[in-house]
């Protein structure tokens, strides 16, 4: 298997000032599985703020299962994201927002956005929503999406995010499914050249939605846009009606009482609803961003995901709130109206951390490093990843071209279902591979298993990633369907969590996540991560990204198809082809070498950036007529662009 050669040590300059060295690392990583509830209950006590105190730190039983944290306490999140920081902070910026116009900014202080946060939180009253309701949000990355996650928080209602690029079925199935009786959206969406019409889609899904009572309606736009005036509400007129003494309290709240519900994107059949609660979730997030990302007092933080995803969830909107930073919320896109947007915002708003998904790397990648040159990135101390395996070479280049080779990485490993990081470096503590997310995080217990589930030790294996302890932050159900849940991440493997993922450990013991156990080649009697493969790949030079599948092989059984988009003035010829499979034998092994090679423009990715690998797959195996849904992809024509290739192009002789 192909492994980096390359480890990066922490720089001085910033393990020096880092919160966490790597003494200290080891120290709380011991205290934190030898004494976990020691550990929590500690780590709660000094980072959250309590109505009251809990009577028991953990339950726990992965048969069943049951996961409880903090029985008996009472908090409430909104509180500890906006309240506490009045005294100190009031009138540091909570949130900048960075609107799909370059320069169209928006600065929110701790004091405007409690205030909005409470107004919202009594409008919400007023309409009729109570503690355990739920709300659907769809809306466009703006600061009213923060604020009414934190309303919803405040009064105790269940939020359920829906990502605004999503249609009107996709919407409409999750109103159904945990019975929303709100929903909140806007007008319209902008991103990028596009206009999206919210309002249309919501219409039409809502239409089918019989428990929705209300709709609140954000004013993003000066578009036309018919209200059903019996249903309808404009936000900004609804708040102007509310009395002086509307009712903007914080509800006080169970440590497991239900914060949200986040459907799992790309699932088939009825929509999964990852159910987090308050508590332990908000201990997660608040501990994992302090302390991944060193966040200091006068650090303005930027996560370029969208709430729609877990990631909005955890890393835009409430870890760092809770910790009273200042987080960007970014509505465009990476590559409008040109490619050097994100250095842009980094550079007008003195950005310190920055935070994006692989894909958007390697699109940038592609663009070439003049557009990343051209905008001044020294305020920049610290870069993360998130979202899939990062490939060592476009890991190499964000280190080099867009870091200067002074920002170490943290490339963080999680999950919708884990509610916030598990596995990444610290950056005062860790030396980093390019392509692994490395160690553990306090109190995570990671496991590789067999097939039949046995533990396999040591270092220098490869298994399925598994945890063998609870998390404060993990998933307690899935919505309505427990059973569901316990099928789904415990049944597998009896007694312990199943990621899904598989994964190998170096000799270092560093973790390397190979992709979903559903994308592990079997190739020859030999199992093949496609995320290695699909590395190995890039690291060519003439690809910019690829995608890998297994595809139908007389002699093998599975072959390996890649689908490569190339670098600019790369040209779609056999000698190309030469050099990726050259490549590939070299880096992993001649096994590795892919039986099919197809040159395409883009690959199927939602709005979000995900590639919809079930398409590739079903289109690799010859099923062309039934690649499924394309409504949700960000260019559902590049479907035909890929499906006219593979007919034309026969398997490579080797």
């Amino acid at each position: 298997m192909s492994k980096s050669s390359q480890l990066f040590p922490v720089p001085q300059s910033f393990g020096q000032k880092a919160q966490i060295n790597k003494a200290s690392y080891e120290e709380l990583y011991r205290e934190s599985v030898t004494d976990p509830e020691g550990f929590w209950g500690k780590q709660a006590e000094e980072l959250l703020l309590w109505k009251k105190p809990w009577s028991k730190v953990l339950t726990w039983d992965f048969k069943t299962p049951t996961i409880r944290w903090f029985e008996g306490g009472k908090i409430n999140l909104s509180e500890n994201c906006l309240d506490r920081h009045l005294a100190s902070r009031a009138d540091k910026a909570a949130i900048i927002w960075e609107g799909n116009e370059p320069g169209e900014t928006r600065t929110v202080t701790y004091r405007e956005l409690h205030a909005q946060v409470c107004k919202t939180a009594a409008l919400l009253r007023s309409l009729g929503v109570k503690k355990g309701d739920r709300v659907a949000i769809y809306l466009p990355m703006i600061p009213e999406a923060a604020v009414a996650m934190l309303a919803c928080a405040r009064i105790g209602a269940i939020h359920t995010v829906v990502f605004a690029g999503f249609s009107a079925e996709a919407l409409r199935d999750r109103i159904n499914d945990c019975g929303c009786s709100l929903l909140i959206t806007a007008n319209e969406g902008l991103r990028g050249p596009k206009a999206i019409p919210l309002k249309e889609t919501c219409n039409e899904a809502v239409a089918e939605c019989p428990t929705i009572k209300k709709v609140l309606v954000v004013r993003r736009t000066d578009a036309a846009t018919p209200m059903e005036p019996t249903r309808d509400l404009w936000y900004h007129e609804a708040l102007a009606k509310l009395p002086a003494d509307a009712d903007g309290r914080a509800e006080s709240m169970d440590s497991e009482d239900p914060l949200f519900i986040l459907y799992t994107s790309g699932s088939t059949g009825k929509p999964k609803g990852v159910l987090h609660t308050t508590a332990g979730y908000l201990l997660h997030v608040t501990l994992t961003h302090r302390a991944v990302f060193d966040i200091k007092e006068d650090d303005v933080y930027m996560c370029a995901a969208d709430v729609g995803w877990v990631t909005g969830h955890s890393y835009v909107v409430y870890g760092p709130l809770s910790n009273g930073a200042t987080t960007v919320i970014f509505e465009s896109l990476p590559t409008y109206p040109d490619a050097g947007r994100y250095w842009d915002v980094v550079d007008r708003h003195s950005v310190t951390i920055f935070y994006t998904a692989p894909t958007a790397i390697r699109a940038l990648v592609k663009e070439g490093d003049a557009w990343v040159k051209k905008y001044d990135r020294s305020s920049l101390r610290l870069l993360g990843t998130v979202g899939e395996p990062i490939n060592p070479d476009a890991w190499l280049w964000y280190h080099a071209v867009v870091g200067d080779s002074r920002c170490p990485i943290v490339d963080t490993w999680w999950q919708t279902e884990t509610g916030g990081v598990l596995i990444s470096p610290l950056p005062g503590a860790t030396a980093t591979k390019p392509g692994s997310a490395t160690l553990p995080l306090f109190g995570v217990q990671p496991v590789l298993v067999d097939d039949d589930g046995k533990e396999i030790v040591g270092n220098g294996v490869s298994g399925r990633l598994c945890m063998k302890f609870p998390w404060p932050g993990m998933m307690r159900t899935v919505y309505g369907d427990h059973e569901r849940f316990r099928q789904t991440y415990f049944s597998m493997y009896p007694g312990l969590y199943f990621t899904g993922d598989g994964c190998r450990r170096d000799e270092d013991g560093y973790y390397w996540i190979t992709g979903r156990v559903d994308d592990v080649l079997n190739v020859a009697g030999h199992r093949l991560g496609t995320a290695e493969v699909e590395s190995a790949i890039v690291r060519s030079g003439l690809v910019a990204e690829a995608a890998v599948v297994g595809i139908p092989h007389e002699i093998k059984g599975q072959g390996i198809g890649a689908f490569c988009v190339l670098r600019e003035n790369v040209a779609k010829d056999a000698a190309t082809t030469k050099g990726i499979l050259h490549t590939v034998r070299e880096v992993i092994s001649p096994i590795a070498a892919p039986d099919a090679i197809w040159f395409v423009s883009g690959l199927p990715k939602t709005r979000s950036g995900k590639i919809m690998r079930r398409i590739l797959r079903k289109v690799g195996e010859g099923e062309f007529e039934s690649v499924g849904d394309v409504s949700t992809l960000a260019d559902p024509a590049v479907v035909s662009e890929i499906v006219a290739t593979v007919k034309g192009a026969p398997l490579l002789q080797k």
